[in-house]
């Protein structure tokens, strides 16, 4: 199997100084940050990489702080959708704005300035996609209103994009898209997806597959049930020829976990594997990357004290877990997380983050180049 993805216990709280440490000292760096702006969420827009070239998407909007329990950003002043690209394995990096991933104004903002809602034009697929094709990216983003999700092609590693291209909802209310994909084959690419639950809330993750380069989608396997609370954004990798593993994170009343799924047939069913992290405070996602010795390695933001970043790894393709590791301590409050990594050819992983400190208030998008 042709194989890429770019990118995705115990219940008490650890004390930062019983964590694990890492084998080798980490790298912390800073992608983006700038003073009174907000960064966040590469989770919700991908990482690709192409040796020590790694691309990575985030929001970019404006700080507004006031309520500890809210995200501080402003939503009536508008928010970019962004790239950063390192050419020397995360170690720089420098900021891009490509026009075609930019969202229309969200409500919050149109009711303020009266700006018309601009969605852009869905495009038909001409011909299939080469999945394989050197420096394809592909993202997946919210359809603002219209059915599925929005399909976003990169050409030449990420510096010229097309799109949106239609994926369907099929029988779901809509879909919840972040950006979690597998490559197959040529014309063959299967889709990690988070659909809104049958009453219309979030959320139930799902498969979906193309085999004609994007030219019709359908749907495979769920990944677990409905439940009282969500479950969303999984991150997958592949292990063999058909067999899967997903991470997922989940919410029940006042429990986050992180838990696992487990395919043998192609994603078409899933089993649940069991808890991967039992606790990440307020609740975070994860990202999954395979190891070059064949290890898993899930990293996560931890919102509760002491926040930070952690991760877990397995040995034996996700039956079991470690205990969490520190990737990086010393945040200020929860806000923090949606972590997207990639492993270098070196073996060093690269992952990437929103965070915060103690020096300002800014939410600012970090990396640290780490040995698990």
């Amino acid at each position: 199997m042709n194989r890429r993805t770019f990118l995705t216990q115990s219940t008490a709280v650890l004390a930062a100084s019983a964590l694990p440490r890492a084998a080798a000292p980490p790298e912390h760096v800073t992608v983006w940050r700038e003073k009174g702006r907000y960064g966040g969420w590469p989770a919700n827009h991908g990482i690709w990489s192409w040796g020590d070239e790694i691309l990575v998407g985030f929001t970019a909007g404006v700080l507004k702080t006031g309520d500890p329990e809210r995200h501080p950003i402003d939503r009536s002043a508008g928010e970019q959708h962004v790239l950063s690209r390192s050419l020397d394995g995360g170690r720089t990096w420098r900021m891009e704005a490509p026009s075609p991933l930019q969202p229309p104004a969200r409500p919050e903002r149109r009711a303020l300035t009266g700006e018309p809602v601009r969605l852009p034009q869905v495009l038909p697929l001409a011909a299939p996609i080469d999945f394989t094709a050197p420096g394809l990216a592909l993202t997946f983003r919210a359809s603002h209103g219209t059915p599925g999700a929005w399909m976003f092609v990169g050409q030449d590693r990420g510096r010229q994009w097309t799109g949106p291209f239609q994926v369907p909802a099929f029988d779901a209310p809509g879909l919840d898209p972040r950006t979690d994909y597998l490559v197959l084959g040529r014309h063959e690419l299967l889709l990690g997806m988070t659909a809104l639950k049958s009453n219309g809330k979030e959320g139930r993750p799902l498969a979906i597959r193309t085999r004609d380069g994007g030219l019709t989608w359908e749907r495979l396997g769920w990944i677990g049930p409905e439940t009282e609370g969500f479950r969303i954004m999984p991150a997958t990798v592949a292990l063999g020829t058909g067999h899967l593993f997903t991470v997922v994170r989940r919410r029940d009343q006042t429990s986050h976990t992180l838990e696992g799924y487990r395919s043998r047939d192609g994603a078409s069913t899933w089993t649940a594997a069991g808890v991967v992290a039992a606790d990440t405070g307020r609740g975070n996602p994860a990202s999954l990357v395979r190891l070059g010795d064949g290890r898993l390695c899930c990293i996560y933001g931890y919102r509760a004290e002491p926040f930070g970043m952690r991760a877990v790894l397995s040995r034996d393709e996700g039956a079991t877990w470690s205990a969490p590791q520190s990737v990086r301590d010393g945040a200020a409050d929860w806000d923090l997380g949606y972590p997207r990594s990639v492993v270098r050819p070196d073996g060093r992983v690269v992952s990437v983050y929103y965070f915060n400190d103690a020096a300002g208030p800014e939410r600012y998008i970090a990396a640290t180049i780490w040995t698990p």
